[in-house]
């Protein structure tokens, strides 16, 4: 995909997430754009930087170690933000602490140990979501709803890690309004922790077909790929 394409369609991607936020009184300016670039090459994402993107959102540690430390990306470094969007296995915590700027799927008390162990090795305070999964998919991660606040109790006594919000990915649904009801649970979820004294700011919910609905339900980072990049390769 060529950049004039990239560009026409982060234009149209902004331009839908001001309509849904303006159609439910909130602010544009307070909702974020990941722009999800599992498969995407490394030319197609420096387009999307000289297209005004910021913050680029990988699935996988090891693909996105190739991109993050590629020539191309250092020399932008300064201007970007790396945020981890997939699952991370235990294994791949040491790298992902030197690689993302904010790691979206923290789903558990081992795995958020581990990254404060490595943050503390490189002096380092890494930014953390807690990612919840409220499907019965097996496919899906996260902690169960549960056990979240005994998790969140656990990361805020944590020296390195600084626990900013949470995530969820709902199922896939042809009709939008059936993952509503997800986005709005994660909000309720938020609110209540809020209420028993955590600082959660931040909602990371919704993509490509559903970020409309997110947004109504108070989404702070929308997660989207196929809307810039268009369908992604099969790997």
């Amino acid at each position: 995909m060529n950049g004039s394409v990239i560009f026409s369609n982060i234009k149209e991607t902004y331009r839908s997430i001001y309509r849904a936020a303006v159609k439910c009184e909130r602010d544009p300016a307070g909702i974020k754009l990941v722009a999800v670039t599992k498969t995407v090459g490394i030319d197609a994402i420096i387009s999307a930087i000289e297209s005004g993107l910021r913050i680029f959102g990988e699935n996988r540690v090891q693909e996105a170690k190739q991109k993050i430390r590629s020539d191309e990306a250092e020399a932008l470094s300064e201007k970007i933000e790396w945020h981890l969007i997939g699952h991370l296995q235990k294994n791949k915590a040491k790298e992902a602490v030197g690689l993302f700027d904010l790691i979206h799927s923290v789903d558990s008390g081992e795995i958020a140990a581990s990254l404060d162990r490595h943050a503390g090795n490189l002096n380092k305070i890494q930014r953390v979501l807690v990612q919840v999964k409220l499907s019965d998919e097996e496919s899906k991660y996260g902690i169960d709803e549960a056990e979240l606040i005994g998790l969140l109790h656990r990361i805020r006594d944590m020296k390195n890690l600084k626990l900013e919000g949470l995530m969820t990915i709902p199922p896939y649904f042809e009709a939008v309004k059936d993952a509503q009801p997800y986005f709005r649970r994660l909000r309720e979820i938020r609110d209540s922790a809020e209420e028993q004294g955590f600082s959660l700011p931040e909602l990371s919910m919704g993509m490509s077909h559903d970020f409309e609905a997110a947004i109504e339900e108070g989404a702070t980072y929308l997660r989207i790929g196929t809307a810039i990049f268009g369908e992604r390769n099969k790997i």
